[in-house]
C-alpha cells in the first residue's frame, strides 16, 4: 500500500481506496480481518486518526464491518459491491471521456479498440513477469 503525499486527493481517501484495491485484487476476502489501524499508520507513517477516517469511509459504505470486541472484517459481498460501484462510476466516466477524446482528435473506433486490446496484452505480459 502506498500513499502519494503530493496528491490533491486527501490521504484518508487514498487509504480507503488502497484497501478497496486489495479487496478487488483478492488480497482481502469476505470475512477476512481488515488491516489494523495502528499497523497501517506505522507502516504508512501517517496519523492513526487519518487511517481511522479512511477505514470509517469503508464502514459507512458497508465494505468493512465493525464488531464490538472483535477485529474489523471485510463485509460479505464487499468485492461485488465495489465492482458494481466502480463500473457505475469511475469506469463509465473513463469510457465516456475516452470516447469523447477519441472523437475530438478523430481517432477511429477501430484504433481505439486496438489500443485497448494492446494495453490489456501489455498488462497481462507484465503480470506474468511478476
Amino acid at each position: 500500500m502506498r500513499i502519494n503525499f503530493d496528491s490533491m486527493k486527501p490521504v484518508y481517501v487514498q487509504v480507503a481506496e488502497a484497501i478497496e484495491d486489495d479487496i478487488l485484487l483478492g488480497k482481502l476476502k469476505d470475512g477476512d480481518p481488515a488491516y489494523s489501524q495502528l499497523i497501517l499508520s506505522r507502516e504508512l507513517n501517517i496519523n492513526p486518526a487519518t487511517v481511522a477516517k479512511g477505514i470509517n469511509l469503508l464502514v459507512q459504505k458497508g465494505i468493512l464491518v465493525k464488531q464490538r470486541g472483535l477485529s474489523m472484517t471485510v463485509a460479505p459481498g464487499a468485492k461485488e459491491h465495489l465492482m458494481s460501484e466502480k463500473i457505475e462510476t469511475g469506469f463509465a466516466e473513463t469510457v465516456t471521456a475516452l470516447v469523447e477524446q477519441s472523437i475530438k482528435i478523430g481517432l477511429p473506433k477501430e484504433q481505439v479498440l486496438k489500443r485497448i486490446h494492446d494495453a490489456f496484452a501489455d498488462y497481462e505480459r507484465r503480470d506474468m513477469l511478476e
